[in-house]
């Protein structure tokens, strides 16, 4: 066991150690987060002001929730796309030569999307306290949102994992990204699912990902929220996501 966590370990600190040294990497992925938060809550912020729009912490927080979400599940592809050239490199190889429980680079690296999520989770709720963000949930509705948040991390971690050890290229990184990006996007974004209308209200109706939105939204309001439900929905695409990315580090290891 402390084998495997050491390797684990090291596999962590080498994507880590590359990502707070490159600014090429750091600055976009604390740069995007905040983009998309000023974008949304502070371009769109006369949405709140309609009558349709019953929110009552404020349209801010609205969609600090999504853009929370959204960061750190780029945090798990980007992760991925670190993963696949790591494989490309050569360097891949050598780790999984060097390592005798291969489970261990996956635990490695999720271990650093982990970290990187959680930078980008304290990046954004400091600016967003710090331009006015309302928050009327207590401390244990922000420690289940920060879990949802978490628990997307590992959902976009493992499926980029899966798709980087099967293609062992960086080329692969829109097959990575794409589908993340379309099912974030196909929730709820801008307003509440009530609002929505055609085809797309009907897409974010069974968009699992809609349940993690609008309940980090009930976390952060202090509503009543069916978290049993939302945090049962993203353990179980956490499970599938990892027997995907497992059966990527088969085929890896066939390969190799």
């Amino acid at each position: 066991m402390s084998r495997y966590l050491s390797v684990a370990l090291a596999v962590a600190w080498r994507n880590l150690h590359n990502f707070f040294t490159n600014p090429a990497l750091v600055i976009p992925a604390l740069l995007f987060p905040l983009f998309f938060f000023t974008a949304f809550a502070g371009g769109l912020s006369s949405i709140g002001d309609t009558p349709q729009f019953d929110f009552p912490t404020g349209y801010t927080a609205f969609e600090f929730v999504f853009v929370l979400l959204q960061a750190s599940a780029f945090g798990g592809v980007f992760t991925g796309f670190g993963m696949a050239r790591d494989f490309e490199s050569g360097f891949g190889r050598r780790m999984m030569l060097a390592a005798p429980r291969r489970g261990a680079i996956l635990l490695g690296y999720w271990m650093a999307a982990f970290v990187r999520a959680v930078t980008v989770e304290v990046m954004l709720f400091a600016i967003a306290l710090a331009a006015g963000m309302q928050i009327d949930g207590g401390g244990v509705d922000l420690f289940g949102l920060i879990g949802l948040a978490l628990l997307m991390n590992a959902i976009a971690s493992f499926w980029a994992f899966g798709i980087a050890l099967r293609f062992r290229s960086i080329q692969a990184g829109p097959m990575m990204q794409t589908p993340v990006f379309l099912i974030l996007f196909l929730a709820p974004v801008y307003v509440p699912l009530d609002l929505l209308q055609g085809w797309i209200q009907t897409v974010a109706k069974v968009n699992p990902t809609t349940l993690l939105v609008d309940t980090g939204r009930e976390f952060i309001a202090g509503q009543p929220a069916d978290a049993a439900l939302a945090f049962a929905v993203g353990i179980g695409l956490v499970v599938l996501f990892v027997v995907w990315a497992v059966r990527g580090l088969r085929r890896a290891e066939a390969a190799a």
